[in-house]
């Protein structure tokens, strides 16, 4: 959604959604008279300092401070921007966002880009089922004691060998080549010509705290450097930013009360297998401040697993 937004609507929104409701499935809540308490998800504490008003539709913290609309809570606790946690109020709202033309607050729409993602997610999930060479993805995923129903959980997929199969299926124009361009699925060579980021390898979607896919790694298959290869940074992935299996943990019925983190995609999955769905992974070993702030919004308990290699040490 380009342009502005208007703040009637804004105004509107904000008296059409209840914010406890956006609250309490992120942050449980207790009634607490005629105001509602929760231990603050944005620093460590024992004793509850947060408090959310449904009379002012309204949340503080006693201990920090934080305090806002539920707008500003989405932007700082599912780390939206502005008109990201708008349009998602407004989708729970079953309302549609107009397109203003001043007075609002401007940002960039990454909705391409998402789309582009999903789109590549399906194919890659897709070759995996159909291409005569994905064999060897499925003979490799059993090695390492992973089945179909974790395979679909995780929407695993294949990218076939060759350089141009993304681009035949989904560059048809010049605008969808640009755009997987933009979110580093393709590259042009030195001499000119657009080829495949992610070839024979088993692809693993990266999303964020929403379930949008933002990403991809992809573990190579046969000899071959590197092993493991992550999509580039890019307008919506920041792999700082990003913790593997967050949002299936967050949204998962297996609680909260530890997150197990671990150091790649593969290693989430293959605790999945065992019925441990609680494990979250840094894409890498550098556990950066945004991680940590993830996690203990999440949860009161995090254990590190790293590999017993120098890397993980």
């Amino acid at each position: 959604m380009a342009g502005l937004i208007p703040p009637e609507f804004i105004d509107q929104l904000l008296s059409r959604i209840d914010i406890v409701e956006v609250i309490d499935p992120r942050v449980p809540l207790k009634k607490a008279g005629r105001e509602f308490q929760a231990c603050c998800p944005f620093h460590t504490e024992k004793t509850p300092s947060f408090t959310v008003s449904p009379q002012k539709q309204f949340y503080h913290c006693f201990g920090c401070g934080a305090h806002g609309t539920a707008i500003g809570f989405l932007m700082e606790y599912d780390h939206l921007n502005f008109v990201e946690a708008i349009q998602e109020l407004a989708n729970g709202a079953g309302i549609e966002v107009p397109k203003g033309t001043g007075g609002g607050k401007p940002a960039e729409d990454h909705t391409p880009l998402y789309q582009i993602l999903q789109q590549a997610s399906d194919y890659f999930q897709q070759q995996l089922r159909q291409h005569p060479d994905a064999g060897l993805a499925t003979e490799y995923l059993k090695q390492r004691g992973l089945n179909g129903t974790i395979a679909a959980e995780f929407n695993i997929g294949f990218a076939p060998p060759g350089w141009s199969s993304l681009i035949d299926a989904l560059g048809r124009d010049q605008n969808s080549r640009q755009l997987l361009h933009k979110v580093g699925l393709i590259s042009t060579s030195d001499n000119g010509k657009e080829y495949d980021r992610f070839r024979e390898r088993i692809i693993f979607p990266i999303k964020d705290t929403r379930g949008r896919v933002v990403g991809f790694g992809g573990r190579l298959l046969g000899d071959g450097k590197p092993k493991y290869l992550n999509s580039p940074e890019t307008a919506v992935f920041h792999k700082g930013e990003i913790l593997y299996g967050l949002h299936e943990v967050r949204h998962g019925g297996s609680g909260k009360q530890q997150i197990m983190v671990v150091e790649g995609y593969m290693d989430v999955a293959a605790m999945a297998q065992f019925g441990l769905h609680n494990s979250v992974a840094t894409l890498g070993t550098a556990t950066t401040q945004r991680h940590l702030e993830l996690l203990y919004r999440t949860t009161p308990r995090v254990v590190f697993c790293f590999d017993g290699d120098r890397a993980g040490r």
